[in-house]
């Protein structure tokens, strides 16, 4: 977690005691807010201390129990406020993948050249309907999330329209270690790879592989993307990571620079995927 998160989750945590302790009709201890919210005392004082996220209804129902019903606006600005920046998986997929991708869509239409790093799958703005399927379906197992991969993969392939606006460029680099990353099965792994090596000569895509014995400046690590110069996302387990402040974007572009000179392009990258693509027909 971010030191901006927590530091954004501890200041919450310290207005939600203040509003405790000025309760109009004389200060609550924790076990007596507990009663009136219906919860165990022990996640007062986590709130309190930042160490857990209150959602917007536990800031709605602590102005209400506090007696301080007016601070409820501000208590939601702060939560929006870095929630906006942290996005747990569990909230997200609650509703699916489907309201996710269509996040990423707005941000995608209002961009006008994207850098990505993916060191694990392929990219999403290059992957094929039947590859993209198995991801979300893997990911929706593993999430325990609701399933809609369906939903999702239309989703994900409206965004790749953009590919062919006037005025859009993609830039991608890719670990050759996600040309053979097994998530579906080796036939539509082989289509998909199939896809990569079509799209290098298009005007509006650069693809990179990063090669599995290229010397490294750095350690391939969790993809991103960086959208135009506002805006970075990478994700992680818990969480995806929406960053907008102009030092995080110019450090996650200063990582796509350095691991683009481990990359090769044009005929070499599609010598690497034609490598991955001879590999799954290997005995």
């Amino acid at each position: 977690m971010s030191t901006d998160y927590q530091q954004a989750r501890a200041a919450l945590g310290v207005r939600l005691r203040e509003l405790r302790e000025s309760c109009p009709t004389g200060k609550l201890t924790g076990p007596q807010l507990a009663a009136r919210l219906g919860c165990v005392h022990s996640k007062i004082y986590k709130l309190e201390n930042g160490n857990q996220t209150a959602t917007a209804e536990d800031v709605r129902a602590w102005a209400g129990a506090t007696g301080h019903p007016e601070a409820t606006a501000e208590l939601l600005a702060r939560l929006a406020g870095f929630e906006s920046h942290i996005r747990s998986w569990r909230r997200q997929l609650a509703s699916g993948h489907f309201p996710v991708q269509q996040s990423w869509n707005a941000e995608v239409a209002r961009s006008k050249v994207l850098h990505i790093w993916e060191e694990a799958v392929i990219a999403g703005m290059l992957q094929t309907a039947e590859y993209a399927r198995h991801v979300f379906i893997r990911y929706a197992e593993f999430q325990q999330s609701k399933p809609d991969a369906d939903e999702a993969v239309r989703a994900r392939m409206k965004r790749q329209e953009w590919l062919y606006e006037s005025g859009k460029k993609l830039h991608v680099l890719m670990w050759e270690a996600a040309l053979h990353a097994l998530i579906c099965p080796p036939s539509v792994l082989a289509a998909q790879l199939d896809r990569l090596a079509g799209v290098i000569g298009m005007d509006s895509v650069s693809l990179g592989i990063v090669p599995l014995g290229a010397p490294l400046k750095l350690a391939p690590a969790n993809g991103f993307c960086v959208l135009d110069d506002r805006l970075a996302i990478t994700e992680d387990w818990h969480a995806e990571l929406w960053l907008d402040d102009a030092h995080n974007v110019a450090t996650y572009m200063k990582v796509w620079n350095t691991l683009r000179d481990s990359a090769v392009y044009g005929t070499e990258a599609q010598n690497v995927i034609s490598r991955a693509r001879r590999s799954l027909c290997s005995p």
